[in-house]
């Protein structure tokens, strides 16, 4: 019932109320913009999935509201900060080790991480999830979540940083 909108209509007729909620939400207009833009692409991309058409103007308004608090929520957990006042939490890496760890090394350094470390850091660095969404996939207390991740942590570190010597060069 609802693809029978056709998406220009839904555009012009509920733009300017869901970009003043944004505006009331974010504060600022570019996060505004960006806030109602990807309401609609949710939109584009889910809408099909709304059986009464008369409830259109909710979902979108509960769209944009989760996506604010979705949005918010990884700020709070990822603070963007200037370098200088991350200094003291950055971890000492030598000068060019950036430049030869690329991904697939990450990857194939990230498979040789012990197993139970390995989740936890896979789930945490590559899935994105918090310590409480990583505690309750792997059915594990959040402080079991947090040792885990260092330790598997310091030791992709060291595999990153210690090239391992490859298998052809080994004798029989």
């Amino acid at each position: 019932m609802a693809e029978d909108l056709d998406f220009e209509t839904l555009v012009d007729q509920y733009y300017q109320p869901l970009y003043k909620f944004a505006l009331g939400l974010a504060g600022s207009e570019a996060d505004a913009c960006d806030l109602t833009q990807q309401t609609f692409y949710i939109w584009q991309t889910k809408g099909h999935q709304l059986r009464e058409a008369g409830k259109i103007k909710s979902w979108l308004f509960t769209t944009m509201h989760r996506e604010f608090l979705n949005s918010r929520r990884r700020i709070i957990r990822f603070p963007h900060s200037g370098l200088e006042q991350s200094e003291g939490e950055l971890p000492s890496v030598p000068a060019g080790t950036m430049s030869t760890a690329d991904y697939p090394a990450v990857l194939a350094a990230l498979a040789r991480v012990d197993a139970p470390h390995q989740a936890a850091v896979a789930l945490f660095y590559m899935e994105d999830y918090s310590y409480q969404e990583i505690a309750n996939i792997l059915e594990i207390p959040i402080g079991t979540v947090k040792s885990r991740l260092a330790r598997g942590i310091a030791q992709l570190q060291k595999l990153l940083l210690v090239p391992a010597k490859s298998s052809q060069f080994k004798e029989a």
